[in-house]
């Protein structure tokens, strides 16, 4: 399958039904919105009252949507240019809400205890809220990890955390399953994900959220109530592109996001194959960045 290099989204639009679309590195930099993003979110809804078309954003983020609400708002997206986000920060707080529940529709939370040991960004604990779980200082005291922020900054800080909670068999959540993000200055920062699959890697259990995992496609389908063709959006090939593939949509990969630096510029089709070969996954087509 060939890539197709197309200069912006409205080359492709009209063919979609839904658009499944990343936010930090395809429309924002988690400070100030990417260069002609917002104009491209305004034409796209434009395009979506005129056929019907239905826009979801997709965010491997440890948080709540709310949170996405504020920030989006913040850097003026406003809340009508798009129908739903869906976090999975917020699939974690969904599954923590069903812990020990016997009805419960995920095994993973209904046989999780109450005691956890946190891993997080900052003092945002709202994916926490109305959930009947404690958190603990101890590894030996909790039942389980919950990998949601990497402010320790380097793989190593977690690794004694985690070879005690290999030892005393906890499983982990993971809130975030990115392993890199870009951040305003163009450097790249860890994310939950590296530590996650660390954790896995060492023979650790490890409940994945988000992307690029199926149920979180069949879930927008779902609450959005559309079988149309779609395409996905991102920056990561190993997440968003991968994740579109999985959900059974086609793919735009935005090449000036966490991979920037691994492709000549201007973009050549064959090039960009050989990047997403090595990676295993081939998106449709590809942009430098999210414009219409």
């Amino acid at each position: 399958m060939s890539i197709r290099i197309i200069d912006g989204l409205s080359a492709v639009a009209e063919a979609y039904g839904l658009f499944v679309i990343d936010q930090w590195g395809v429309l924002h930099d988690g400070v100030k919105p990417h260069p002609g993003a917002v104009e491209a979110m305004e034409r796209l809804r434009a395009l979506s009252e005129r056929t019907g078309a239905r826009i979801a954003l997709l965010s491997n983020s440890g948080k709540r949507v709310e949170a996405s609400y504020d920030r989006l708002a913040a850097m003026g997206f406003a809340r009508d240019l798009y129908d739903l986000v869906v976090t999975s920060g917020e699939q974690v707080h969904r599954g923590l809400l069903q812990r020990g529940r016997p009805d419960a529709a995920d095994p993973f939370y209904r046989d999780l205890g109450p005691r956890f040991v946190g891993f997080w960004w900052d003092d945002d604990r709202g994916i926490l809220e109305d959930a009947e779980v404690e958190e603990v200082s101890e590894v030996e005291e909790a039942d389980f990890i919950l990998c949601s922020g990497t402010d320790e900054g380097h793989l190593d800080a977690y690794r004694p955390t985690l070879e005690r909670a290999l030892a005393c068999g906890l499983p982990m959540t993971c809130a975030n399953p990115d392993r890199v993000s870009v951040q305003p200055d163009g450097t790249l920062k860890m994310c939950p994900g590296e530590v996650a699959a660390a954790y896995e890697a060492m023979g650790g259990r490890v409940r994945w959220h988000g992307k690029p995992n199926r149920e979180v496609y069949d879930l927008i389908r779902a609450e959005l109530d559309t079988d149309a063709p779609g395409v996905g959006i991102g920056d990561s090939l190993q997440h968003d592109i991968q994740g579109a593939v999985e959900g059974g949509l086609d793919s735009l990969f935005i090449a000036g996001g966490i991979h920037r630096d691994d492709l000549a510029r201007p973009l050549d089709a064959a090039a960009v194959a050989a990047l997403a070969d090595s990676r295993g996954v081939r998106p449709t087509f590809a942009s430098e960045s999210f414009r219409w």
